[in-house]
Parts: C-alpha cells; structure tokens; sequence
C-alpha cells in the first residue's frame, strides 16, 4: 500500500547552498536579528544543502523548536517541500530521533505529513521504528494508526518491522496499543508481522502479537499463505501448537499452490509437526492438494523419508486410505518418489508390503517403468550439461581436456524423446547445470537401483539357469556362468550404490542448503565434491548396464 502526496518537491541544485553561518544558527537554535537577515524571502525558500534538505529540514533534524516554528509560520511553503530523497521533515525528524514540541505541533497542524513517503516508500512511521525512536513512533501512530499497516517499496509495514527488529526498544508493545483496529476495517495487505515473527521462530512475540491483536493472526501472505501455512512450512513446533489452537480454522486453508498447511508439513523435516497434524486431525485422507494429493504424495514427492516411515506406522486405518491412491495424474506416492528420483522416500515406500508396486499411472507406467525412463533423461541431461561444460572450459583453457562425444552421439535420438510422466525442476541458480545434473544422476540411479531389486518385473530363477536348447556343452556352461556372474554383480552393485546414495545424496542436500547461505562458494564447487572421476565411470558403466 503506497500513498504518496504531491509535495514541493523541486530541482534542488537550482537553489542557493545552505553556508556555515546559517548551519550554526539553526543548530545553535539561534533566532536573532542576524539569522533573520540572512534568511530573507524569496531566498529561504530555495537554500538547500547539496542533498536537497531546506531549512526546515535541518531544523527538524536537530530538533530546534524556535527555528522550525519561525520557518513553519514565515515559510509555509516549507513544511511540504521535500528533498531528493523525496524526504518531508517529518521523516528526518523520525530518523534523528527528535519529537520536539514544534514537529509535534507540525503533524497536529498538517496531518497528511504522516502518510507521504519517500524514495523507499517510507513513511515517517517506518522511519522512527526503523531508528528505534519509539517515542516518535508512538506519537505518530497514535494520530495516524493506519500508517502502522503502509507497506514500504520492500512490503514491509512499519508493524512488520518493528517485529522484524525484535520488538526493539519496546516499540513493538506500545505500536499494538495504538493502532487497535475497529470492527468492519479492511485487513492489512502485503506482509504480516505474524510471518515475520514466525521466519524468526520467537513464540514470545507471536503470543504477544495473538494477545493484543488476535485478528492479525488470520493475515494471508501473497507467496506464503496464512500464518500456519508458514510455520508448518519451517517446521516450527512451538507456532504450529499455538496457532493451532488460536487459529484453528486456517489449517483448512489452502496456500497460492493449492496445498493445505498439513501438506507443509509433510514437505519439511519436522516429524514433530506432522506428530501435530495428525494428533488433531486423525483422517488426513480428507485433505488432498489441488493436484489430488494426499499427504504421503507431497511427502513422497519432497523426497522426505523420515516423514513417510512416521506415517507409516500409524494405525492401519488411518494409513491405509493414503498408500495406494492416485492423484489427478494417476500417480501412487511411490511413482512420485520414483519419478522424482527420491531414493530414501522410495526405499521405505516399496518394502512396506502393503504398497502396490505395480500400480500404472495415468501414462500406463508402473513405478519401475517411471524410473527407468527419468533415469535414462537424467543421464541424458546430466551428458548435455557435461558436454556444455566442457565446450566452455575449452574455451577459456586452452589446454582443457576435451570430452568424449561417443555416448552423446549414440543417444542422440533418445535425447530428443519428450517426458510427458514429469518436468523435473531444479533450481539452476545455486550451482552449475553440471553439477545439477550430477544431482539429479544420483538420485536417479540410486532410486532406480532399490526399485530394480524390490519391484522390477520378475524373471524366474529358472530363466537364469536354464540353458538355451541347442548350444554345445561348453557355450552351456559359458552362458550359466555368464547369468551366475550378473546376479551376484546385481547384488554387490546395488548393495554399493543404495548405500553410497543414502550417505551421499544427504551430503549434496547439505551442501545446496550451506550454498544458498554462501553464494560465493559456488563457483568453486567441483565435480570432486561428490565423487572421484574413477568412481564416477564405474557407476556410468554400472548405470548403463542397468538400462540395458
């Protein structure tokens, strides 16, 4: 909410410079017969400091009653002017920590001082809570208490930060006593201060906030939903509790994505908080996202084990209803973590007995199938980033090693299959597509790997001991040889890779999480941080096998 009042504002470097001499008046509160020479009209009202700031302006700054009283009365003009900032005097007065008498008499006397706002977006408001001046701040939204909802060019309301700043100097306490809303009032729009207190996990504020403005608590975020949307989002026990039982009706709200605050839940590591959930509402299967999904898709789809292996082992009734079932597009919560290469998620959903492996989604592909398939485009991705990798460094290293084209040039064709099952999107910003793409890889192959030993179609142990009629002794015992030998490099493999994906695709989420704090690390991340090269081409040769 921008409300801005057309002020005086002017070309501020056609004005006469403010000199030494008035500067020591006005800071000296010096109202004499010599400050009155030097300030004579038309001239008063264009001296200006090199930022714009008139008379008015510093007088304000430094708090001088006598000189801004003088200036308001001769001056009028004055007391609207702005400087570049598009500063009125109000906001300097706010930022210096100065209400005296004459700037109080100021607001009385032009109340819509309090609402115009400068090049941030500023109110006056805005700047005394930023500054910590509570008294001014105080002052101000007791004349104006709707100003204390104003967003700023951030979003930010001077609520939000006085919530933001950790209620400093008390500002906080005393802003909710002022600005009591009444009944029938439009809510506030952009971000609420409960968020605010939420992203900061300080349940004192939030209960202070709940206290003495309860309706607050019910404010809906654009990006974030409402208040237990946010929390549940973050995992923050302590907020879900209370909100939960302050705000009972916003966990049937659902947020811009079309997800209700239990499926936030389930998207975060917060077992405890989905603990909550189900505590207070034991029939999950009625809360399905707007793609149809219950609380095990998201959690399947988020790649959260610990999540899925909590739910799981509630009571048959309650779980049951949610294994097996579809979403809108015919995806059981086991396709989701196979498609999405999720291989914890994955693991835990395909030995649990009841869940039904061979399920067929919307694109007739079983668990197994969607796997296979996002296992050959990951590599196919992962060949493409690698290649473009190599073609860049070729180029700003002359002696760089160039990457061999074989396997890109015989899966040209299947490069250029589309995946209608999934659009697996990652976010590019935080590191290389390589890298990305390595990601993507291991999850993928780990994930296919489990799903190959727990779900793949069945061949018959006599497939892989009987011998083919009509082959010779020798070519008899070659070919038995040969299928004992890849059963037994079937298990060591899977074994391997199954365990080295569980401890090293946590490792790569770690290091993304540690990266988002670190931007300027990333572009020394290399491949090295993941595998050696040597282990790498054993797990491609492995992984090729295993598509074959």
């Amino acid at each position: 909410m921008d409300i801005n009042i057309d002020g005086n504002s002017r070309d501020h470097m056609a004005g006469s410079m403010i000199d030494r001499k008035l500067y020591q008046c006005v800071r000296q509160h010096n109202i004499d017969e010599y400050f009155k020479t030097l300030v004579q009209r038309p001239l008063a009202e264009k001296l200006v400091t090199p930022c714009g700031n008139t008379l008015l302006h510093l007088a304000a700054s430094y708090g001088t009653d006598e000189v801004i009283a003088y200036l308001t009365e001769e001056f009028p003009s004055l007391i609207t002017t702005t400087n570049s900032q598009q500063d009125t005097v109000l906001h300097l007065a706010a930022r210096e920590g100065m209400a005296c008498t004459a700037i109080k008499d100021l607001v009385k006397s032009e109340p819509s001082l309090t609402r115009k706002t400068n090049t941030k977006g500023n109110t006056p408001l805005h700047d005394a809570v930023i500054k910590g001046n509570k008294e001014f701040a105080v002052f101000l939204a007791s004349k104006d208490p709707v100003v204390a909802y104003y967003n700023n060019k951030n979003g930010r309301s001077p609520l939000y930060l006085a919530v933001e700043n950790g209620n400093k100097n008390g500002i906080l306490d005393d802003l909710l006593k002022s600005i009591k809303r009444e009944d029938g009032d439009a809510p506030p729009k952009g971000k609420s201060p409960v968020h605010a207190a939420i992203e900061q996990r300080d349940i004192g504020i939030l209960k202070k906030i709940g206290e003495a403005m309860p309706e607050l608590l019910r404010l809906t975020d654009e990006e974030m939903g409402n208040s237990l949307h946010y929390a549940s989002s973050i995992g923050f026990l302590e907020g879900v509790q209370f909100l939960l039982d302050k705000f009972h009706n916003g966990a049937y709200g659902r947020n811009p994505e079309g997800n209700y605050p239990i499926h936030l839940a389930c998207k975060s590591h917060s077992v405890r908080v989905v603990k909550e959930y189900l505590k207070e509402f034991p029939y999950p299967k009625e809360f399905l996202n707007k793609k149809g999904q219950n609380i095990l898709h998201v959690a399947a789809e988020s790649g959260k084990g610990n999540v899925i292996s909590y739910i799981l082992k509630q009571d048959a009734k309650l779980v049951e209803p949610l294994l097996n079932e579809m979403d809108e597009d015919g995806n059981t919560p086991l396709h989701l973590a196979a498609g999405y290469g999720k291989s914890v998620a994955a693991f835990v959903l395909v030995r649990d007995k009841r869940v039904d492996s061979s399920a067929v989604n919307n694109e007739n592909l079983t668990p197994y199938d969607l796997a296979e398939q996002q296992s050959k485009s990951a590599e196919e991705k992962f060949d493409k980033a690698n290649e473009m990798d190599g073609q860049h460094h070729s180029k700003d290293v002359e002696y760089g090693l160039k990457n061999s084209t074989a396997e890109n040039s015989t899966d040209s064709t299947s490069s250029q299959r589309k995946d209608k099952a999934f659009d697996l999107k990652r976010d590019t910003k935080k590191s290389s597509p390589k890298h990305e793409g390595l990601i993507n890889y291991f999850g993928m192959v780990t994930t296919l790997s489990i799903l190959y030993i727990y779900s793949r179609p069945k061949k018959s142990l006599s497939w892989h001991f009987t011998v083919t009629p009509g082959l010779i002794i020798s070519q008899a015992k070659e070919e038995s040889k040969n299928r004992i030998g890849n059963l037994l490099v079937v298990a060591v493999l899977v074994a391997g890779v199954t365990f080295a994906g569980a401890v090293q695709l946590p490792q790569l989420r770690d290091n993304n999480y540690s990266s988002e704090h670190h931007p300027e690390s990333n572009s020394t991340i290399t491949a090295s941080r993941y595998s050696s090269y040597e282990n790498h081409l054993f797990q491609r040769s492995w992984f090729s096998w295993l598509l074959s």
